[in-house]
């Protein structure tokens, strides 16, 4: 824990990850106030998963070119123009249901124009600190990022079962444009500037770290979402118990960021921190029970954010710092798309056998997030006693001397 007490008193890291933890919560609200107002809207959690499902077209195609026009333009230039367009679009499903293909077509621009806050913020944090503090700063990275994943669907489904749907997606707003704005004026934004990557878009993806953090972040958050959405069936949108649920699952997450996340990253460790969630979730579809569910799925958070913070390490130490935005925007790509699909899957499975077909979704993509890492282990960098921070564009040239 001294590591973590330590980061926080380093200049500007506290600040910066406040202020992009504020700026990115509405990606772990957003999933879920649509399921839930396009479902009250609808009447069909197979048409919320529609919506979803462009929201998360959209982002898939924003995640990398807007991490790449950073390069070009400047971080704060991106950011702004994005957050203005995303929050007009979300704002207007929920004030003018314009009918299903409407809402489509504007949850895709709400996706196109996805802030990239996470690129931006892992691209800043190698030089805010030194290359030991660096692990330690992914870690407790991947714990605040919980608090968007977990806590933030406890927020919202308060909100929108005790007061109305619509307010849920303009409180997502809320945070978008505040937390946007704070990010924004933070000092940390103008002290660093990326380099133009000379590399031809995806071709970062070749990097077998850059693509395995890409598809386990997909399963991992995918499963997390169906999760959530399956909570939600459980209890009723009028019950208290699904945000006691949630908030367990929650704190189940920061435990394990806190207690396991600083641990040094050997060949197996996304391995069996995901092996964690997929017991943890394999057992809750057993009984659907408030005590059962929260004593399970306290066990799976435990592995949430430990993995999560190796992914952000193992791309860190593999990828050009020039390329940095453009691998984290597609992790964070993969990160988005888990959510909206988890949440689309999981709705289609409730409508035809309820909620525990939720559990069962969850389960299987917790499966998968598990065996990924397990075959893929020859692509998994070892970075224990090694430096985690990005690779430097330029390197010595060798020279003859007379």
């Amino acid at each position: 824990m001294s590591s973590y007490r330590d980061l926080l008193k380093t200049r500007g890291v506290a600040r910066i990850i406040a202020a992009q933890l504020t700026a990115r919560f509405p990606n772990g609200m957003l999933s879920l106030a649509f399921l839930l107002h396009i479902e009250h809207t609808y009447g069909s959690y197979g048409v919320a998963g529609l919506v979803l499902a462009a929201l998360s077209i959209g982002q898939a195609i924003a995640g990398p070119l807007t991490s790449r026009l950073m390069g070009r333009w400047g971080m704060r230039p991106v950011i702004l123009s994005a957050m203005i367009v995303c929050s007009l679009a979300i704002t207007s499903i929920a004030l003018f249901p314009l009918g299903i293909a409407a809402d489509m077509a504007i949850a895709l621009v709400a996706g196109l124009s996805t802030p990239p806050i996470q690129p931006a913020v892992r691209t800043i944090y190698p030089k805010m600190v030194n290359s030991s503090q660096l692990t330690p700063l992914f870690s407790l990275d991947a714990s605040a990022q919980e608090i968007i994943w977990v806590l933030g669907p406890v927020i919202v489904t308060f909100v929108s079962v005790q007061i109305g749907t619509v307010w849920g997606i303009i409180l997502a707003v809320a945070f978008l444009v505040g937390g946007g704005i704070w990010f924004l004026t933070s000092p940390e934004l103008g002290r660093v500037r990326i380099p133009r990557s000379k590399r031809k878009l995806g071709v970062v993806l070749k990097k077998p770290p850059v693509l395995l953090a890409t598809i386990v972040g997909f399963l991992l958050v995918a499963a997390c979402a169906a999760i959530e959405a399956g909570v939600v069936s459980t209890f009723g949108e009028g019950g208290a118990e699904a945000g006691i649920v949630l908030a367990v699952f929650a704190i189940g997450s920061l435990v394990g960021g806190l207690s396991l996340g600083h641990k040094p990253i050997g060949p197996w460790a996304l391995a069996r921190r995901m092996a964690i969630v997929f017991v943890g979730t394999a057992i809750a579809a057993a009984w659907l029970n408030i005590w059962w569910l929260s004593i399970t799925l306290f066990i799976a958070g435990i592995g949430i954010a430990p993995a999560l913070a190796v992914m952000f390490a193992i791309v860190s130490a593999s990828v050009r710092f020039s390329d940095t935005a453009e691998a984290y925007g597609w992790v964070g790509t993969g990160q988005l798309i888990g959510a909206a699909v988890g949440s689309a899957l999981a709705g289609f499975l409730i409508d035809g056998i309820g909620a525990v077909g939720a559990f069962i979704v969850a389960a299987v993509l917790a499966l998968f997030g598990f065996l990924v890492p397990l075959f893929g282990k020859r692509f998994h960098p070892d970075l224990r006693g090694r430096d985690a921070s990005p690779l430097p564009d330029t390197e010595p040239v060798a020279t003859i001397t007379g």
